[in-house]
């Protein structure tokens, strides 16, 4: 486990909790270090005075809040512990709200808060509660330099601490062109609900977080190695053309689109499929479910029946084949 980031206690009423924050997630990015394309040197960079263009080291470096151009107060790390003891060191629980009242845009970071020294009890006390009341805490909390709402969530036998964003934070959606639910454009009819819906179902399952993982950076490995075997690792690929983007028509038959993805699933949603009403996209639709995902197959499976005549004696070959050698062993 890391190191804790932070320590001070949880309050709320008159009870207080000794805690320590722990970062409780780990970021696995792409480490890509920028080059020199002359050299392929890699390039620094200086803290550096722009007043005399000298080199600055970290020692000699503090900070200052600019007050007026060109004017600076210095914060020193005690000044702003200072500024509010209490708020620095406390997670002040202000209201208990349901869960489900905040919506999943606010949440922005997640800690886990473990027990500091003596504070197993009321730690469990508070996570208890939180459990049996199905309620979340909404939290002050200051971490480094800024203050922070927060969601003290039960996350199992852990107290997790979710930074929450302001509500001046979040960006209206008004600019967007968003279609309301009355717009003639996004008129849904039931059939159009009905598929949808038979669609989620039959790829509905339990939540397993552990099989989904980044493709793309293990992608991005892979041509690593790749480069790396082939003695390219000084080459510069550039880009080439463009594909066209796929287009489609004006009118989209959304019932067919759909009918073709609950046939790619089997369970219930093909079963669901199969209970619709027969029409002629009905029709069509088994067609698509059993060929193949291969456009030669949809189209194999829409000719006449002659090509099906066609199969049985396809098979019959080579099976006439396999019992030549067998005779002649006979023989």
């Amino acid at each position: 486990m890391a190191r804790s980031l932070w320590k001070g206690a949880i309050s709320f009423g008159l009870v207080h909790i000794p805690v320590e924050m722990y970062p409780a997630v780990q970021n696995h990015t792409l480490d890509l270090t920028m080059l020199d394309r002359r050299d392929f040197s890699p390039v620094g960079f200086k803290r550096y005075n722009k007043g005399n263009d000298k080199e600055v080291s970290w020692d000699d470096i503090v900070k200052g809040y600019e007050y007026s151009s060109g004017e600076y107060v210095v914060l020193s790390e005690e000044d702003l512990r200072r500024a509010n003891p209490e708020a620095t060191g406390t997670i002040d629980i202000l209201a208990f709200v349901d869960a489900d009242q905040v919506p999943l845009l606010f949440y922005e970071q997640p800690y886990y808060l473990a027990p500091g020294k003596g504070g197993d009890k009321v730690y469990a006390l508070l996570r208890e509660t939180l459990r049996k009341a199905g309620k979340i805490g909404i939290a002050r909390v200051v971490i480094r330099v800024k203050q922070h709402l927060a969601a003290l969530v039960c996350v199992g036998d852990t107290i997790v601490l979710n930074t929450l964003r302001y509500a001046d934070e979040i960006r209206e959606a008004d600019d967007l062109k968003i279609p309301s639910a009355r717009a003639k454009s996004a008129q849904v009819s039931e059939k159009e609900l009905k598929m949808a819906m038979a669609l989620v179902e039959g790829m509905s399952e339990e939540w397993h977080p552990e099989e989904y993982h980044d493709t793309y950076r293990e992608d991005v490995m892979a041509l690593v190695e790749k480069k790396v075997a082939a003695n390219e690792t000084k080459t510069i690929t550039m880009p080439g053309k463009e594909k066209a983007a796929a287009t489609s028509g004006n009118v989209i038959d959304l019932v067919a689109l759909l009918k073709q993805s609950i046939g790619k699933k089997p369970g219930k949603a093909a079963a669901a499929n199969d209970e619709d009403e027969p029409d002629e996209e009905a029709a069509a639709a088994p067609k698509t479910r059993k060929a193949p995902a291969k456009s030669a197959a949809k189209t194999a499976a829409k000719t006449a029946p002659r090509t099906a005549a066609a199969k049985p004696k396809a098979k019959a070959a080579p099976a006439a084949k396999a019992a030549a050698p067998a005779r002649r062993k006979s023989a």
